[in-house]
């Protein structure tokens, strides 16, 4: 009788760094050692491809198999614990599907970026090697093997080939390796370790008083033992500040058995000076309370998906602080996002001033230690209220119960890398999960969501009139072409109103969307305007630091004396950006405090935070910048607003300009006057009978809707298709005009063969509007469409067979469902 092989339990991995085209769950054999350790959603390490080589996998489920000898073990566990619960690893793999990325990414997206582990591989010499063996490896061999013995230690590979000047690539310390001259070592170190404190307590508080008595205690270390006898537990820093000594007393004390010392994980908490409380009890106006009763019935009900559409200034953010507090009493988790890092302090303050350290907050401005602390608390269950950016709707929280998605209109809750997917549609998997509830809210909603809360897919909640006693901004539209030639970018109108702001006492915002000081150079004898070597763009000159740069690749460059195209020396600068209006609004208005906000000032840690709340306080008098003070803020004292340039967005080359200009400009507008102060908003602009700044100043927004909705219909433009944008980047232009090409044939015949029930319109190839970023040439296919199980499927195939093709290994091929930005 033969007996069967018992079944072994293997496990199911995504595993690093691996190509969408042979992206898939590899298994690998659970050791022994590791039974009933490893588990879904555990991080493991695990020898991949034909030289093993380690890489960085996660377990995404467990299986049973008979034919043990073929598969490979794993090499090691990196998790104790699941790092993602079971709804995320679902999340996970349908992002894959959804987004046209591999499974390690959609995984990794979840994760705070510094729970993230470096593989390291290290060498040293092997013991006991036959002299013989060695004389038959080549010089660089014999060196390598030479220069480890000397180091007794190991090495890094990186060092290791950097001092023996070897490529990167080199398989050299592999190959010696595997021929037992050298050992390698393989290990997995943690990006940021966790933050510790050391403490202490005493062994025996039994014998404490028989301590005291004694004489084997210095007096010093008597104090110490009746600090802890009252204390309990204490850090070696309280214990040397109430104890009156230093920590070599307590080591003293831990050697003779007295205390016992260990270390404690605290969290870093960069907020944790916020004031809490207390809290005054929300008051709703009558129309704020009946579309509280609503969504909170919905809540109750099962969830479902909701549209809060209320003018600026009309008090959505009085109904969804009412809302999750519903919620948390009912022993739920509330997730609300914000589109800016800007907007995040004045709403954690909101929440925190409620719900105290029980809100976490998580965004790309904090330090990798803060954004994986705050990641614990939320997975602890110590904070059940999330604040933050579009990264907040992977919190690692159970039991959701709202989700709010504050100005859900804004092109940064859409990813540009992969996986490319949009808050909103993740919200959308989450909420269904957990039967909570999805909020979203803007006082000018994108079109899509608009129109499906019409169509009754959304449930509908407006709010039409403002808040308490304040009205909306009289609004003005002045026409730059009136304006005396080399006036600047400040016109008459809008310096007097500063002017009478500034005497009132009150404070006023000013928006360019455009950073830098002017925005290209060019000669005035043969016309070159100075490009960035490395994309398709004019370099922007930034006073601050004196030099041209690229707001693409970051390249920046000193300031040429002379035309680098015809060697003239007649260098002009033109445009203007936030650098030169805050120099000109120096230049007028000396004695006003002035502040700027941008990209460029708002590098440092939190200071977006520090920057806003000293503009609420007082200290300055103007906030200028870029469209991360258009949206979401509220200052009690803010009576003007005025937009430098108001006709940049119409004009770009996406088929949702007006819709955009139309949202920043009623965004923007709405920041005036919003205590009963009557605000005033000056628009500059060279085009001023363009009827969508007319809607914006009206803030009619379902006059713009209307509008709008039936040129899309007509242009068969989304809500009434999706958009499929197919990328190709390459360092070589006809490479990747080639591959385009390739790609649409091999488009057209699988299309027109296999998927002909699919409604399909596609556009191009062509160059991307800025052809060359970075370095690479880009190439797009733009293609009108459903997003459904069928077209996926059609376009997942295409992008595997793509991958497969040697000849284009050199160009990238990306799929990116309805993008925020057409390349």
């Amino acid at each position: 009788m033969t007996l069967s092989t018992p079944a072994a339990s293997i496990a199911n991995v995504a595993v690093e760094g691996t190509a969408f085209h042979f992206d898939k769950l590899y298994g690998y054999r659970i050791p022994v050692e590791l039974m009933g350790q490893v588990q879904p959603g555990c991080r493991v390490v695990v020898p991949f491809g034909m030289g093993n080589r380690k890489r960085q996998g996660l377990v995404m489920s467990l299986g049973e198999t008979a034919d043990v000898e073929k598969i490979k073990p794993l090499h090691s566990l990196l998790d104790e614990k699941p790092v993602l619960s079971q709804e995320l690893l679902q999340l996970a793999a349908w992002l894959k599907q959804k987004t046209y990325c591999t499974t390690f990414e959609s995984a990794k997206a979840m994760l705070p970026a510094g729970i993230n582990v470096n593989l390291s591989v290290s060498y040293c010499a092997a013991p006991d090697v036959d002299p013989e063996k060695l004389e038959t490896l080549s010089d660089d061999g014999k060196r390598l093997v030479e220069m480890l013995r000397r180091s007794r230690a190991m090495v890094t590979r990186s060092r290791l080939l950097k001092v023996m000047g070897l490529d990167e690539k080199s398989r050299l310390p592999d190959e010696l390796a595997e021929q037992g001259v050298i050992m390698r070592s393989d290990s997995a170190v943690r990006r940021v370790g966790d933050l510790t404190v050391r403490m202490a307590r005493l062994c025996d508080p039994q014998s404490a008083e028989e301590l005291l008595s004694g004489s084997d205690l210095t007096p010093k270390q008597k104090n110490v033992v009746r600090f802890l006898q009252e204390a309990g537990t204490a850090s070696i820093k309280e214990i040397g500040y109430f104890a009156f000594c230093g920590p070599g007393v307590v080591t003293a004390l831990e050697r003779k058995g007295v205390v016992l010392c260990y270390q404690h994980q605290v969290y870093r908490n960069p907020f944790r000076d916020q004031v809490q409380g207390p809290a005054s009890p929300i008051q709703l106006t009558q129309s704020q309370q009946d579309v509280f009763d609503r969504l909170l019935a919905q809540i109750r009900a099962g969830g479902g998906v909701s549209l809060l559409h209320g003018i600026t200034g009309s008090g959505k953010t009085q109904v969804f602080l009412r809302l999750a507090q519903e919620v948390v009493e009912s022993g739920r988790s509330v997730i609300v996002m914000v589109p800016e890092i800007s907007l995040t302090p004045q709403t954690m303050q909101l929440f925190y001033t409620r719900f105290g350290s029980r809100v976490a907050v998580i965004h790309s401005g904090l330090s990798l230690g803060e954004r994986l602390d705050e990641w614990k608390r939320i997975k602890n269950g110590e904070a059940p209220v999330i604040v933050g950016t579009r990264s907040a709707v992977f919190a690692p929280c159970e039991n959701i119960g709202l989700i709010i998605m504050d100005e859900e209109q804004e092109s940064s809750y859409k990813s540009e890398a992969a996986p490319r997917f949009h808050a909103k549609d993740v919200a959308k998997f989450r909420a269904k999960w957990h039967k909570a509830q999805l909020l979203l809210c803007s006082a000018t909603p994108s079109l899509t969501s608009y129109y499906a809360a019409k169509q009754g897919r959304y449930s509908l909640h407006q709010l039409k009139e403002r808040y308490g006693d304040a009205v909306l901004p009289k609004v003005e539209i002045v026409d730059m072409r009136g304006e005396s030639p080399g006036s600047g970018s400040i016109s008459e109108a809008l310096r007097e109103a500063l002017e009478q702001n500034l005497e009132a006492g009150n404070q006023s915002i000013l928006l360019l969307n455009r950073r830098g000081y002017n925005t290209f150079a060019s000669c005035l004898s043969c016309g070159e305007v100075i490009s960035c070597p490395y994309c398709s763009i004019s370099m922007t000159y930034h006073a601050a630091n004196g030099r041209l740069m690229c707001h693409y690749c970051g390249h920046s460059q000193e300031v040429p004396s002379v035309c680098p195209h015809c060697g003239e020396g007649h260098i002009q600068y033109t445009g203007f950006g936030t650098q030169r209006v805050e120099q000109e609004l120096q230049e007028l208005l000396p004695s006003a405090r002035i502040v700027r906000m941008d990209t460029d000032t708002t590098m440092s840690h939190l200071s977006h935070e520090s920057k806003l709340k000293a503009f609420a306080q007082g200290q300055y008098d103007i906030m200028i910048g870029t469209q991360m003070v258009a949206k979401g803020l509220d200052f009690e004292k803010v009576t003007l607003v005025g937009v430098i340039l108001a006709d940049q967005p119409l004009y770009n080359d996406d088929y949702r300009s007006y819709e955009r200009t139309f949202a920043l400009l009623t965004q923007v507008v709405g920041r005036a006057g919003r205590r009963g102060t009557k605000g005033r908003a000056i628009i500059q602009t060279y085009i001023p009978d363009h009827p969508i700044l007319h809607l914006a100043a009206a803030q009619d927004y379902e006059a713009f809707y209307e509008t709008e909705i039936a040129t899309r219909k007509m242009m068969l433009y989304p809500p009434f298709c999706d958009i499929c944008m197919v990328g190709f980047l390459g360092i070589k232009e006809q490479k990747v005009a080639d591959s385009a090409h390739y790609f649409l044939q091999r488009f057209a015949d699988a299309a027109s063969r296999d998927y002909s029930d699919l409604p399909l319109q596609v556009l191009g190839p062509a160059p991307a509007s800025i052809a060359r970023v970075n370095g690479k040439y880009r190439y797009r296919l733009i293609v009108k469409c459903r997003d459904g199980r069928r077209f996926r499927q059609l376009m997942a195939l295409l992008l595997t067979d793509f991958g497969k093709k040697r000849e284009y290994s050199d160009v990238t091929a990306f799929a990116d469902m309805n993008p925020e930005g057409i390349l």
